[in-house]
């Protein structure tokens, strides 16, 4: 290969981006790849009482309680399919800039593929959806559609003060003088 052609593959390469792919039904979203922390199999979660209904639930990660939200349940208000391909996805949240990332858990249904392509194939689709701002630019291919889910804007900021409290709640306050 001469060195041209070396340099121009590389500069492809550095363009392009690695995805996860996944579906909410039969429509197909992406999220960068660089965002997920671990894929796990669906596990059982702790379900929370009084939580909106996309809360999934929680569970222990490596010493730290994580919540988890349903994607499907969250953008359509239907819960994600319980499918073998139906994965946990942790990712890193940050929420805002400068806030360290947190680790926030997903469900997302059949979550087995990848994608790389230059991000800027994604292209806006005409729509200010402000309820979901998660929900950002498009891409097409031989299959349709696809849509980019921006990690960070999961969550609004009442979600965010919800599932992550800027002061967490102190179990010795909850203990009651006997």
């Amino acid at each position: 290969m001469d060195e041209l052609a070396h340099k121009r593959n590389a500069a492809a390469a550095v363009r392009n981006t690695l995805f996860l792919v996944f579906r909410i039904g039969d429509e197909r979203y992406a999220l960068q790849a660089v965002d997920v922390v671990e894929v796990l199999p669906r596990l059982q979660l702790k379900p929370i009482a009084h939580a909106p209904a996309w809360v999934a639930g929680v569970f222990a990660y490596r010493g730290a309680v994580v919540p988890v939200i349903d994607l499907s349940e969250l953008t359509f208000g239907r819960p994600a399919q319980l499918r073998t391909s139906t994965r946990l996805v942790l990712v890193h949240y940050r929420g805002e800039p400068g806030q360290p990332a947190r680790v926030l858990g997903l469900l997302l249904e059949q979550a087995n593929d990848t994608l790389r392509c230059d991000p800027a194939e994604f292209q806006p689709y005409g729509l200010d959806n402000r309820q979901a701002p998660y929900l950002g630019p498009v891409r097409e291919d031989a299959q349709g559609l696809q849509q980019w889910v921006r990690v960070d804007d999961l969550l609004g900021p009442e979600v965010r003060e919800l599932l992550f409290p800027a002061v967490p709640l102190d179990p010795a306050s909850l203990e009651e003088p006997r």
